[in-house]
C-alpha cells in the first residue's frame, strides 16, 4: 500500500539537521546546524513536557527569519501583520505563531528553536532542533524534530 506524502517536501539532509525557511514565495533557505550556531542565543529554564524543570539553550526564532531576510521592528505593522509563521516537523505536525509573539519589541516571551536541553544535545526523539515556548502552560507548539520554518500570508 502506498502512503501519500505531505504536501511539502524536504530532503535526506533536512532529516539530518538542516532547517528549511522560506518567506513568502522568495527561494528556500537551508539553514545548517553550523550556521545556527553563528547565531545569538538565549537560555531559559522551563519544565519539559513530564513537568520536569530543565535548561534549554537556541536561538530565538525571530533571529531564525532576520538570517533569512525577513525584518522585524517597525517594519512589522499595517499590512506586514497579516503574515504569519509555520513551524513544521518532519512527521508533518505544524504549530502557527503570529509576526508580533517573536518580535522581542512586542513582547518579554521568548519563542526559541533550541538545540540543547541541559547542556546536551536534544535526544533523537525531540531533535535535533526544537520549538520551546518557556511561558506557555501546554507544549502545544513545542515542535519537536523542526525541518522547516515558513512565513505566509494571510489570505
Amino acid at each position: 500500500m502506498r502512503t501519500l506524502l505531505p504536501l511539502f517536501v524536504f530532503s535526506l539532509q533536512s532529516l539530518a539537521a538542516d532547517l528549511v525557511v522560506q518567506i513568502g514565495a522568495e527561494k528556500p533557505l537551508t539553514i545548517k546546524m553550523s550556521d545556527l550556531e553563528l547565531l545569538p542565543h538565549q537560555t531559559v529554564k522551563a519544565a519539559d513536557h513530564d513537568g520536569k524543570e530543565a535548561t534549554w539553550t537556541g536561538v530565538p526564532l525571530y533571529q531564525v527569519l532576520q538570517h533569512a531576510g525577513f525584518s522585524f521592528g517597525d517594519s512589522l505593522r499595517g499590512p506586514a501583520l497579516a503574515q504569519y509563521v509555520v513551524v513544521t516537523a518532519n512527521d508533518g505536525y505544524k504549530a502557527v505563531f503570529a509576526l508580533p509573539e517573536l518580535d522581542p519589541r512586542s513582547t518579554d516571551d521568548p519563542v526559541l528553536l533550541c538545540e540543547t536541553m541541559n547542556d546536551a544535545p536534544l535526544a533523537a526523539d525531540l531533535g535535533p532542533l526544537r520549538m520551546v515556548l518557556p511561558r506557555e502552560k501546554r507544549h502545544f507548539r513545542w515542535v519537536r524534530k523542526v525541518a522547516r520554518i515558513e512565513v505566509r500570508k494571510v489570505e
